[in-house]
């Protein structure tokens, strides 16, 4: 990981560059001014540094010339740059300049005396969220190239009207269409079906069971907004979640948020045998995956065992390997 200071102060440079030092980040950039950050980052001229390569900012508010939040404005100005993590540096107790610093871009703040800990642990959390960012856009570049070899299908097919999300067909697709690796990783296939929901459909009309799923989904979106999976959905109802790289524990921790959730969106089903309101049963299906033939293998296991979860009585997780 390479890291940028920004400090018109040798000294606070010296001093924030031992301290991630000692935590082991050996790539380390200095610049004593903006235009020098300019220059490093390769924004409004020829480029010293493969801007790629830069993880994090840490930026003096305080300098000479363009302050650090002209900087991180003229940063962010710059499309290469727009998720790379910004924290700010400085010893102004003032709250305006750090209203301005996250209106001009910046992600987080520590203040001087720099405290060993405290920025290491900032450092630590900005590289996590771009990991995460870059991974997701990663994802997110497979699923349009698996949608865009589907031809001339028109995008409308590709998302539920109902439940805004993919349709169980795209989320199938982008997980088999996953590269295959040298080395066996492990993937997950979570699927929730809404415990009595045929009955309900039965009781009450398709209008009721509609509104049920749209709430769901939406409880599923915010659960999985931030861990690399795609979200789908079938047009019997049952939700489906493929993580091809999701390993075990995680996606047995995802299925009982899922169902306890559910729950606890407290919508009323007077078809419910075991109590008043919606429950969930949910499938983990995870397991080793070298090639689509055992992706197949674990979507169809899921689909198989949330079934079965349903009819043992419903509002529970049940976790398999493959």
């Amino acid at each position: 990981m390479r890291i940028l200071i920004v400090d018109d102060s040798e000294d606070s440079c010296d001093i924030t560059e031992a301290a991630l030092a000692s935590a082991g980040h050996s790539d380390i950039l200095i610049a004593h001014s903006a235009c020098e950050a300019y220059k490093l980052m390769g924004i409004g001229g020829p480029s010293d540094l493969d801007c790629a390569l830069v993880d994090v900012v840490l930026l003096d508010i305080v300098m000479p010339g363009a302050d650090g939040i002209e900087a991180c404005a003229r940063i962010r100005s710059d499309t290469r740059y727009g998720d790379i993590p910004i924290i700010m540096v400085t010893s102004v107790d003032d709250i305006d300049s750090l209203a301005n610093a996250f209106v001009a871009g910046a992600s987080d703040y520590i203040t001087k005396p720099v405290n060993r800990v405290e920025l290491l642990a900032r450092v630590r959390a900005a590289l996590k969220l771009k990991t995460e960012l870059e991974r997701r856009k990663a994802r997110e570049r497979e699923l349009l190239g698996v949608m865009s070899s589907w031809g001339e299908r028109r995008a409308s097919r590709w998302v539920d009207d109902i439940t805004g999300l993919f349709v169980g067909e795209v989320a199938e697709a982008y997980f088999l269409a996953a590269p295959d690796l040298e080395a066996a990783e492990t993937s997950a296939v979570v699927v929730v079906a809404i415990d009595r929901l045929e009955a309900y459909r039965a009781a009450k009309g398709d209008a009721a069971v509609h509104s049920i799923l749209a709430r769901v989904a939406h409880a599923v979106r915010g659960l999985t907004a931030n861990i690399g999976v795609v979200a789908a959905t079938y047009r019997n109802g049952l939700i489906m979640l493929v993580g091809p790289e999701l390993a075990a524990e995680p996606a047995r921790h995802l299925g009982e948020q899922l169902r306890k959730t559910v729950s606890i969106l407290d919508m009323a089903n007077s078809e419910s045998i075991v109590t008043d309101h919606v429950t969930a049963s949910v499938a983990v299906a995870t397991g080793l995956i070298g090639g689509s033939r055992d992706r197949m293998q674990l979507l169809t296991h899921a689909i198989s065992t949330v079934r079965g979860a349903e009819a043992a009585g419903g509002n529970r997780v049940v976790a398999v390997a493959v």
